[in-house]
């Protein structure tokens, strides 16, 4: 598996031109969405395919990230954190209460565990997946968080 890293409309482009192509032969179109804890990274499969592995922060000591398997209710392109001084939370994938796979500035931290509970991502890679669950639908998308 080769990663590439898109600009965000490249991304959305080819997301759409990919859930076409795909959408011709099945049915139902799916994303899966794995993160592994205790390796701190996603893993993104289309459809069953492997479509990109990231590095994401997700909960440090003292906090926590939600166990178990989940689908999205809620997609925004910019949120504001109300529990944590309005931080800024782009391309939020809302997965459980208040809990969202979003983009950080802290990209420097990615692999290792850092966050106050939700998943961080590069704005890059949050745009890319935020594109791909709003072109195949939060219904057909399941995020798995695992040890």
């Amino acid at each position: 598996m080769v990663r590439v890293d898109l600009p965000p409309r490249v991304a959305a482009i080819a997301t759409m031109v990919l859930f076409l192509m795909g959408s011709a032969g099945s049915a139902v179109a799916a994303v899966r969405v794995s993160i592994d804890l205790s390796a701190q990274s996603m893993t993104v499969t289309v459809d069953g395919l492997q479509y990109a592995t990231w590095r994401v922060s997700t909960a440090r000591r003292g906090y926590h990230t939600p166990i178990g398997s989940f689908r999205p209710y809620l997609l925004k392109r910019m949120h504001y954190s109300s529990k944590y001084e309005n931080s800024p939370m782009p391309y939020s994938v809302f997965f459980r209460g208040g809990y969202a796979i979003h983009g950080t500035g802290y990209v420097k931290s990615l692999g290792r565990p850092v966050s106050h509970g939700c998943v961080r991502l590069d704005p890059r890679n949050a745009a890319t997946l935020y594109h791909l669950v709003r072109s195949y639908g939060m219904s057909s998308t399941r995020i798995v968080v695992h040890r």
